[in-house]
């Protein structure tokens, strides 16, 4: 018979056997025990302290990420738990795979609203993947291995495990053994080669077929499938927000980025295709605008891992639940050999049409005030799309999917569906740390950086060497672009007044500069780039600049404005 452990000290074991070696966390009373049993493994397995718990769960998206394993933090019990609450949120709906451990009261005291006690299980139950407390020690093995297995299988996302204080003072025997199937569940969905044979029978039969392509690419590892599909059909391509890297946008046959504030081709083509295929993407409202008027003259090709997913807001003729990597493989299999020229030439004219009207006078403006578009332009070109871009949420973030062609398959992290500001600098630590080799580039909004400024001082304890640009144009963008749009200019609670962020860095011990002239826009960006560690820089950009095209809200795909 083994020796007996203490239970915090079988929750290190097994995230090291699950080949977890980094943990981001904020410790705490409820959780004080699995802290102190990780002292005796710091040289095998490294903590990160965080600033806020929120940082945590970022970091751990980012890292998930970056090194596309599964991500994990540590909290303790009541406010430390409830602030993973929006990370929970995120990773549910961009399906980024986590295990969450939080400390919990123990298990005497549970019901008695005891100091730092909540229900976590039922406030993340639905945002979780799957949830679970312990309060025996000898259920700790079987709850983590089940609870990576969940997070990563099928279509990924966040599991929470909650852990009461005497199960992890509690004593038990270590004898792990790997999760790989759960009864009733089952995340690798049957391949149904006949469903796919009739897909390719309806695209080779048409005349204008289109591929719209999703983060369901990069979760699957299917670029090297993708990219020999479109070559074999000749279909033109068009990214959601999360998939952009899946595919290279210097491919002929790339059409571009879909979506509010998405390429002009790329959105009307949807409303005249024959026949739209729609792989590893959820059909969201950003893409669709008013789903009454979306892509009703084409028949509807949906594959997804998620079965819930197909026909939940697009109808499709045919709807195969699958992942995207062996649909792919098969498909390619039936499709025929194929040239679309003249519909492509269509994408070609619609992209001229962009250019013309928004994007060379985006970056190549005529005012004296920098605009976040040349930024972000000039950025691309000088780290030739090679960099992993970690972007918060606003008008920066769609400045950013437009303008920074993305060559790296993990070049794009951002927080897509939820929509999460403070999202950029906590996951852009977690990416350089779940990638240390790679160029880690934060690009964050002047408000969203505030929300979590906090965790430079995780930069700094860490030493961890990610670059953020915050482009600070004194306003909460998007929002001030929708009230001058929509309500007459009246900008009611977006316009923000910010302290000295270079000073604030500084003070961090993070090197630091500031620019706000286009002449120096140049060699700032080198200057940042050349440098070892970490930086900030702050670009000072054109207060009520607006990012066109768009899809107003209840507008048609069809009816994107250009100004």
């Amino acid at each position: 018979m083994s020796q007996e452990i203490r239970g915090a000290e079988v929750v290190i074991k097994c995230l090291i056997a699950e080949g977890t070696h980094t943990v981001f966390g904020y410790p705490g009373g409820a959780i004080m025990p699995i802290y102190d049993a990780m002292y005796d493994y710091k040289d095998t397995f490294k903590h990160i302290l965080v600033r806020h718990e929120q940082g945590g769960i970022h970091a751990a998206q980012g890292l998930a990420r970056s090194s596309r394993t599964v991500g994990v933090c540590f909290a303790t019990s009541g406010p430390g738990a409830t602030n993973l609450v929006t990370g929970l949120a995120d990773a549910m709906i961009d399906s980024t795979p986590l295990v969450c451990i939080t400390g919990q009261v123990a298990s005497h005291l549970l019901g008695t609203d005891a100091f730092q006690e909540t229900d976590v299980i039922g406030i993340t139950m639905p945002v979780t993947k799957w949830s679970i407390q312990i309060t025996k020690a000898s259920d700790i093995q079987a709850a983590i291995a089940k609870a990576f297995y969940i997070a990563k299988s099928g279509r990924p996302g966040p599991v929470l495990i909650d852990i009461t204080k005497d199960a992890q003072f509690g004593m038990t025997s270590f004898d792990y053994k790997f999760c790989t199937e759960i009864r009733s569940y089952n995340p690798m969905p049957t391949l149904k080669v006949d469903a796919l044979k009739e897909a390719a029978t309806l695209i080779n039969s048409a005349k204008k077929p289109y591929l719209v392509i999703g983060q369901g690419i990069l979760l699957s590892n299917a670029e090297k499938e993708l990219l020999a599909f479109v070559e074999k059909s000749g279909i033109p391509v068009a990214s959601t927000l999360l998939g952009l890297g899946a595919f290279s946008p210097d491919h002929n046959l790339y059409a571009g980025y879909l979506g509010m504030h998405g390429n002009y081709g790329p959105n009307i083509k949807t409303n005249e295709c024959d026949v739209l295929i729609a792989i590893g993407m959820r059909f969201d409202d950003r893409v669709t605008g008013d789903l009454s008027r979306y892509a009703k003259q084409a028949k509807v090709i949906h594959i997804d891992i998620d079965k819930s997913e197909l026909n939940k807001n697009v109808p499709a003729e045919i709807a195969i639940h699958s992942d995207a990597k062996g649909a792919l493989t098969e498909l390619t299999k039936w499709v025929d050999a194929k040239s679309h020229d003249a519909w492509l030439q269509e994408f070609k004219d619609c992209d001229k049409i962009e250019h013309d009207m928004v994007i060379n006078d985006a970056v190549n403006p005529t005012s004296n005030e920098l605009k976040m578009a040349e930024v972000m332009n000039k950025l691309s070109e000088k780290t030739k799309g090679n960099s992993i871009v970690v972007t918060d949420v606003g008008q920066h973030q769609m400045i950013t999917s437009r303008y920074y062609k993305y060559k790296k398959h993990i070049g794009n992290i951002t927080s897509g569906g939820l929509g999460t500001m403070g999202f950029a600098l906590p996951a852009a630590i977690g990416a350089k740390v779940g990638a240390p080799s790679e160029e880690v580039i934060a690009i964050i909004g002047d408000g969203g950086f505030q929300m979590t400024i906090q965790e430079l001082g995780t930069i700094m304890q860490s030493k961890i060497g990610v670059k953020i640009i915050v482009l600070n144009n004194n306003f909460l963008g998007m929002v001030r672009q929708w009230q001058e749009l929509f309500f007459e200019k009246r900008y009611s609670g977006t316009d923000i007044e910010n302290p000295d962020f270079v000073a604030i860095a500084k003070g961090y011990g993070i090197e630091s500069a500031k620019v706000s002239v286009r002449e120096n826009l140049d060699s700032a960006l080198d200057a940042m780039l050349n440098h070892k560690g970490a930086y900030f820089l702050e670009v000072v950009v054109e207060q009520e600049e607006n990012v066109f095209p768009m899809i107003e809200t209840g507008a048609a795909v069809s009816d994107i404005r250009l100004n």
